[in-house]
């Protein structure tokens, strides 16, 4: 699985720790909907809706594969019937004859532009539309929530990847070569001077994403944090440097790298493939496993760090699978409290006293940990830690409880443990609620 699912959960959680330490936040999510991917799946829609009307074209192998594709196509056939039919022949005309995988799907995308014309931008539009709200209900059946959608074409619609570019030039920091402009981003730590606008005058990814950096700083955020998919490594060096180049301050830009999920079942690694359609989807992990599992066990490792998803673990009810363990331990406390019947807030009074036993000792001490835990998670964009504490907390709660009678007749001691246990469980709560993981009252 991609890291744009483990983004998923990632994002959100590190926004939620900084809130919680007191930082003001904005959610914000950019949308990919300019440039050659949007073309790609585009083309990828419209050579299926061709062979619902028999005209057969070889698929390009590197073209978007899955099933999501061929229902678009279906789509367009409801809406507008035959509207956006050519001949095989005429795409095939515009596709060179070459082994070049990626020239040929460039010649189609070509073809498609051409032969359409002004249809082309509905295709687009569509495939653009279904895709994003497939991708925004998805999320938010996911518990996951955005401010803001910021569109990468209104960059360009609005002037400012032109006015990035030009503000690199009077810099200084551009030069041309074989009718290309380059930044010079290897004065800046790059491994080589990267292309900002192509000599057909079209602007790079790279431009687009100069220009959106610039409009964050522009809008007045104090600090940046991307997350990004570890594959974009190489990129962090570029942008900072554009924003340097710029006259921006590039340390007011972070970024969190999130590192591939591969999925095992019965002990298997799952095999996915994005392009040839083969893939384990967000909304199908989250139907099989639950919401709960994929956040948490997402957060099981560092996100910089690959991590291996256990299907049939996060679907087990053991003390072996870490949320389960996690939220029967809030379940546990629930129960008891349930079983007292007594008024809540009168033990905020309870004498501790009473509380003298080493396991208890080690609880109270886990406790006192968590406000300085969020501090440090949140100041390390380390979500991660907030996971592993939270694991650490339920296994110091379990054994005390399975040592412990908290129900006992003596009233000081069953107070203060009563106690003792309703702070675990605004802890484990707090935690949870911070990850985006259920608080359940029982299991």
């Amino acid at each position: 699985m991609s890291a744009t699912a483990r983004r998923a959960p990632t994002a959100p959680a590190l926004a939620s720790l900084l809130g919680f330490a007191g930082y003001e936040v904005t959610r914000e999510y950019y949308v990919n909907d300019a440039g050659r991917q949007m073309d790609i799946l585009a083309v990828s829609a419209w050579l299926r809706y061709l062979e619902l009307f028999d005209e057969p074209i070889p698929f390009p192998p590197n073209a978007y594969q899955g099933g999501y594709v061929r229902e678009m196509a279906e789509q367009i056939k409801q809406a507008h019937g035959d509207r956006y039919v050519h001949p095989a022949e005429a795409v095939l005309a515009c596709v060179p004859e070459t082994e070049d995988i990626e020239a040929r799907l460039d010649g189609f995308i070509l073809a498609g532009k051409d032969l359409l014309g002004e249809d082309w931008s509905y295709v687009h539009g569509h495939v653009l539309s279904e895709q994003l709200a497939d991708c925004r209900a998805d999320l938010e059946e996911f518990g996951v929530h955005f401010d803001v959608w910021f569109s990468e074409r209104s960059l360009y619609d609005t002037g400012m990847v032109a006015r990035a570019v030009e503000k690199l030039e009077k810099s200084g920091h551009i030069y041309t070569q074989d009718g290309a402009k380059w930044f010079q981003s290897t004065a800046f730590g790059d491994e080589k001077d990267r292309v900002v606008q192509r000599e057909n005058g079209i602007y790079t990814y790279f431009a687009s994403d100069i220009a959106y950096h610039l409009n964050k700083f522009e809008r007045g955020f104090d600090k940046v944090i991307d997350v990004w998919g570890a594959d974009h490594h190489g990129y962090i060096p570029r942008v900072r440097g554009a924003l340097q180049a710029s006259g921006a301050d590039a340390d007011k830009l972070d970024v969190t790298l999130v590192q591939f999920v591969s999925l095992f079942r019965d002990g298997q690694k799952v095999s996915m493939s994005t392009r040839s359609g083969e893939y384990v989807t967000l909304r199908q992990l989250r139907a099989e496993v639950g919401n709960d599992a994929c956040r948490f066990f997402y957060m099981l490792r560092k996100c910089d760090q690959a991590l291996d998803f256990d299907l049939d673990l996060a679907k087990s009810q053991s003390n072996d699978n870490p949320v389960y363990y996690v939220q029967y331990a809030h379940a546990r406390i629930c129960s008891v409290l349930a079983q007292w019947d007594g008024d809540e807030s009168t033990l905020g009074r309870a004498d501790l006293a009473p509380l003298q036993h080493e396991r208890e000792f080690a609880l109270c001490a886990r406790l006192a940990e968590f406000p300085e835990l969020v501090q440090a998670a949140a100041r390390d964009y380390a979500p991660h830690a907030l996971a592993f504490y939270l694991k650490d907390l339920a296994g110091d709660f379990h054994s005390w409880y399975n040592a412990e009678r908290v129900l006992v007749d003596d009233v000081a001691t069953r107070e203060a443990r009563l106690a003792l246990a309703l702070a675990t469980r605004q802890v484990l709560r707090s935690g949870l609620a911070l990850l985006g993981v259920s608080q359940p009252m029982s299991m």
